[in-house]
């Protein structure tokens, strides 16, 4: 059971890669990356389990925040101007020049 449960998150994991590469948007490829994050929560934890040793969920907590913290700064960075690569954008540099 507990090797259906891993397999089943390296799937997830994968697909998550590929959503991330594959995405449409800056958004998709936020939450992408964002679901990879949270399996490997899931991963650290279910390893901790399986091999009997209970830190590694302080681990998978602390990945967890990392996680959180750092997608919170990418979607507050993706605000800004200077992050946004439109067609908008190189359609009004080509008409200056």
């Amino acid at each position: 059971m507990l090797i259906a449960a891993t397999i089943a998150i390296f799937v997830t994991m994968i697909l998550a890669i590929i959503r991330g590469i594959a995405g449409p948007t800056l958004y998709d490829r936020i939450l992408a990356v964002n679901m990879f994050g949270t399996k490997t929560v899931l991963l650290i934890s279910l390893l901790g389990f399986v091999m009997g040793r209970p830190e590694f969920l302080d681990i998978a907590i602390v990945y967890a925040l990392i996680n959180f913290i750092s997608v919170i700064g990418v979607l507050r960075y993706s605000d800004t101007h200077q992050f946004r690569h439109s067609s908008e954008s190189a359609n009004i540099n080509e008409k200056e020049i």
